[in-house]
């Protein structure tokens, strides 16, 4: 490391070109980190889902209510342990700028089935005891300045006109993938508003055995496949996985903007250190001349490009991290769980590795393999 401020001296001599240089590097691998959470985020809410927790829904597509008789029947076969169910409402707070999700569910099946939502004991049976109560994530606290025993109005809009609800108990989710901006309130409410007593929008199946999983589905899907609401089931893990799939082929579009970017930034990263290499053709010549070996100055001008692309990875990356975590950003509640992970840092370090090596490798070798004489031709 003795040669660093030699090195360090070398990129000050043009400080905005040195500047700019770093700052498009830590564009670029900030852009990179944020696609790739977003696929990285897409992914684990499609495995979110318990072993023994199965979904069943309208087979013809999830806006087509299922009655909610077959409650009853699918609790009745063997291997289920437990069967709750829920309805998407799709109201709107305010201005409806702000976009949150809200459905109605059988209270104290849901809330059995599912311990990964943490609710205070004394606000559960709040929650409980109150028709018209509801359950919020405590994002939705800091976002529109809600509290406990507020009285909160949604617009409804698959289901028109306003639904009030008193804010009843605040849950904290374990897992990141259910979101900390959802808000639930009781079916038995939403019935009774509707006029139509008896749909439920999905029925989730707690099973025995998750090995067991194929069968029931199948079991489940013949017992309606007959009737006018015939049902598909499948995991839960599988329900999850087809919202992610409502997006498209998000990873390889994220994966080809993410390369694009990268690429452009090589190009920009690669002309800054060949112009430098270029500028300095005659001091190359003095080094060589006092005993500076050309290992020695191939090193050098590959610490050079070290130092642009870390500093900038380091930038970048770390801003990335650093941002999303203090925003505690969810992209309006459409990434739940949206966070920079250690395995995104790794790769995008080595992606500034990478870039690295492609952009000082030729004026490295250029420097090293320069005759004395020629340099110093250049030298005035």
């Amino acid at each position: 490391m003795k040669y660093l401020p030699l090195v360090l001296a070398n990129l000050g001599r043009h400080k905005r070109r040195t500047i700019l240089t770093i700052a498009s590097v830590a564009l670029a691998l900030f852009l990179f980190a944020s696609l790739r959470t977003v696929v990285t985020t897409l992914d684990a809410g499609s495995r979110f889902g318990g072993a023994r927790r199965l979904v069943a829904l309208n087979a013809t597509g999830l806006v087509f209510p299922l009655p909610l008789a077959y409650a009853n029947r699918i609790k009745a076969m063997p291997g289920v342990h437990s069967v709750s169910w829920a309805n998407w409402f799709g109201g709107r707070y305010g201005d409806g700028k702000r976009f949150f999700a809200n459905f109605a569910v059988d209270p104290v099946s849901y809330l059995a089935m599912y311990p990964e939502i943490v609710i205070p004991p004394d606000q559960k049976q709040a929650f409980l005891q109150d028709r018209t109560g509801a359950l919020i994530g405590k994002r939705l606290l800091s976002e529109f300045g809600w509290k406990l025993g507020q009285n909160v109005t949604l617009q409804g809009t698959i289901f028109p006109g306003d639904w009030t609800f008193t804010v009843r108990a605040i849950y904290t989710p374990t897992d990141p993938a259910i979101g900390d901006d959802v808000l639930i309130f009781h079916h038995e409410y939403f019935d009774e508003r509707i006029g139509r007593a008896g749909i439920a929008g999905w029925y989730i199946v707690e099973i025995d055995d998750p090995s067991h999983s194929p069968a029931i589905a199948k079991e489940i899907d013949d017992a309606f496949r007959n009737s006018s609401s015939p049902t598909k089931t499948g995991t839960e893990r599988e329900f999850q996985a087809s919202f992610a799939t409502m997006w498209g082929n998000v990873s390889l579009l994220m994966g080809t903007i993410g390369l694009a970017v990268v690429f452009a930034i090589l190009l920009v990263t690669a002309n800054a250190m060949m112009m430098s290499a270029r500028e300095r053709t005659g001091e190359v010549a003095v080094l060589k001349t006092i005993g500076f070996s050309d290992r020695l100055l191939f090193g050098l001008v590959m610490l050079e490009a070290g130092v642009l692309a870390l500093t900038g990875a380091f930038l970048g990356l770390g801003g990335a991290k650093l941002l999303y975590k203090a925003t505690n950003f969810n992209a309006a509640g459409f990434l739940p769980g949206f966070n920079v992970t250690a395995a995104t840092l790794v790769l995008g370090a080595a992606v500034a590795v990478v870039l690295m090596l492609a952009s000082g490798l030729v004026p490295a070798l250029r420097a090293a393999r320069l005759p004395i004489v020629q340099a110093l031709r250049h030298v005035e």
